[in-house]
């Protein structure tokens, strides 16, 4: 059997990172920390496994490039709704990073539709956030499975966070408002 058999594998993990979402949030929901701690951690090796296959075979395919990042955004986007809601963090928080994110995705939609296709690649200051995010939400539910944290670095989280989350969405703006104006003087 040739190495083509096998590459199905990435896209498979991508499916079972979006499958445990819903077990993730329902921990979440029900402070099951340690579930949820559990599941985060098993959908971030698929997340790595997944990438690493697709890399390393080039089992690359169009669903993956689409689904592989939004399976990503979206165990992000329920950590911070359910984290959120049960009061854990700010709501402030929540907004800035959705309100990224949303930001993000409706300045591509306009690019799109009013200056035409492209292809959008994370930028180093949003993959610098993505890490920060997430080792946040690891760092927040190592916390509230009750190991010993000083308080400080709950603090100092969120203000990491935020502070990386407001810099890699004016960073996003510029360079892509900066495209923009190029491709229409063109």
């Amino acid at each position: 059997m040739t190495s083509n058999a096998w590459r199905w594998i990435p896209n498979a993990l991508t499916l079972v990172r979006i499958v445990l979402i819903v077990p993730f949030a329902k921990a979440l929901l029900v402070q099951a920390y340690w579930f949820a701690l559990a599941v985060f951690v098993i959908a971030a090796l698929t997340d790595g496994l997944d990438g690493f296959l697709a890399r390393h075979f080039n089992w690359r395919s169009r669903f993956g490039a689409v689904a592989d990042p939004l399976a990503d955004k979206a165990l992000m986007v329920v950590a911070y709704l359910m984290l959120t809601y049960t009061t854990v963090l700010p709501v402030w928080l929540c907004v800035l990073v959705l309100g990224r994110d949303l930001l993000i995705v409706g300045g591509a939609l306009v690019y799109h539709y009013r200056i035409g296709r492209f292809e959008m690649a994370p930028s180093i200051p949003g993959k610098l956030n993505t890490l920060l995010q997430m080792l946040f939400i690891v760092g927040v539910m190592v916390v509230l499975t009750g190991a010993p944290v000083q308080p400080v670095w709950f603090e100092a989280g969120i203000w990491l966070v935020a502070v990386s989350t407001i810099y890699s969405g004016c960073h996003y703006v510029v360079v892509w408002g900066s495209r923009a104006r190029r491709s229409r003087q063109s």
